[in-house]
């Protein structure tokens, strides 16, 4: 017979009270088993045969009974939750890579708790952790695109398992990123095996500490083929910014190739460029940075740097799993390889 759902009654004086919900020894009679061997189930412990933890489970759902995580967790020692501390500004790679976070930590029983900051300050950083502390988290990821984090007087808390994305490794927590400094020198590189004397560079945000990465080493690769170096442009990763950025490029008849630290400039400056007359790529080649799904479908397709986000947010769940697990200590930072998509919109300069 079917335990019913205990619901909220009257009491002599008139007053609702709320009665009890259903219970593991309501569970236990429903499925004809012991209490221990709910309580088993509900923990997951695997010295339960498969048919009678699906009794179990059906009878859970069958009279309503949901277990207690919190009693669970005091029990365990683990709340089977792990904290996020993101940039509040939000990016293709950081939304991709939360996406990546998430789809790993699944499988592993995890749930996640969002912690945006705006600005990644002391205060910001180290409010975040307290917050994550009191909400009872096992670990915490970093994925907090400004390089303002690793300045010196950026403090973080001690006494969570921490794991970092997107930094300069100048912490003793493991780091896992994608390699930037090798992307923008493939970038480069490209540009100048096809014949370009130098190669432009519409850069990122100068407070990203991505942006900050694939300049330098464009610069460097200008640098070591003994190249003139350009002019920085700035933008801001939107297409906008690179739209504008390539009206100034596109106003001068020496610039042949230009690499684009993020695929969304470089498609406002592709439009830059069609609208001002310049060919892409029999005038001008233009090299993007990530891959995302469009840039297969720009016009022309564009030639790219392809980063895996997925491949870091399973690497940095990963990596926090074990801290959580073992307490072992950060190992040498996790650098992701990065692969040079040739596509339509590069080619030799014009004779």
């Amino acid at each position: 017979m079917t335990v019913p759902r205990q619901t909220a009654t009257s009491s002599a004086s008139g007053h609702a009270t709320r009665r009890r919900g259903p219970s593991m020894a309501d569970v236990a009679r429903e499925a004809g088993v012991s209490g221990q061997t709910v309580s088993r189930v509900a923990n997951g412990k695997t010295n339960v045969d498969d048919a009678t933890r699906e009794r179990v489970l059906a009878a859970m759902r069958r009279v309503g009974y949901r277990p207690n995580s919190a009693a669970r967790a005091l029990r365990n020692g683990q709340f089977r939750s792990i904290g996020v501390i993101i940039s509040a500004l939000p990016t293709f790679g950081n939304s991709r890579t939360l996406d990546a976070i998430a789809a790993a930590v699944v499988p592993e029983g995890f749930s996640i708790i969002l912690m945006p900051v705006t600005r990644p300050t002391q205060g910001e950083v180290t409010g975040a952790f307290s917050t994550l502390n009191e909400q009872a988290v096992d670990g915490v990821i970093i994925l907090i695109e400004q390089h303002q984090l690793d300045q010196s007087e950026i403090e973080l808390p001690h006494g969570l398992p921490v794991v970092v994305i997107d930094s300069s490794a100048r912490y003793d927590y493991p780091v896992v990123d994608n390699d930037q400094a090798d992307g923008a020198a493939r970038a480069t590189s490209h540009l100048l095996s096809l014949g370009h004397s130098t190669v432009w560079h519409i850069a990122g945000p100068p407070q990203s500490y991505s942006a900050e990465r694939r300049r330098k080493s464009w610069q460097a690769t200008l640098e070591r083929a003994g190249r003139p170096v350009p002019p920085v442009v700035v933008g801001d990763w939107s297409p906008e910014s690179g739209y504008q950025a390539g009206l100034r490029l596109a106003a001068d008849p020496t610039v042949t190739a230009v690499f684009a630290a993020n695929d969304q400039m470089a498609l406002g400056l592709l439009r830059a460029l069609h609208e001002t007359g310049r060919g892409v790529p029999s005038e001008v080649s233009v090299v993007g940075f990530d891959d995302m799904e469009e840039s297969a479908h720009f016009w022309p397709p564009l030639t790219t740097i392809r980063q895996s986000f997925e491949a870091v947010g399973r690497h940095a769940v990963e990596a926090l799993l074990t801290e959580i697990e073992t307490g072992a200590e950060a190992g040498e930072p996790v650098l992701l390889p990065t692969e040079l998509v040739i596509r339509s919109s590069t080619a030799p300069p014009p004779a």
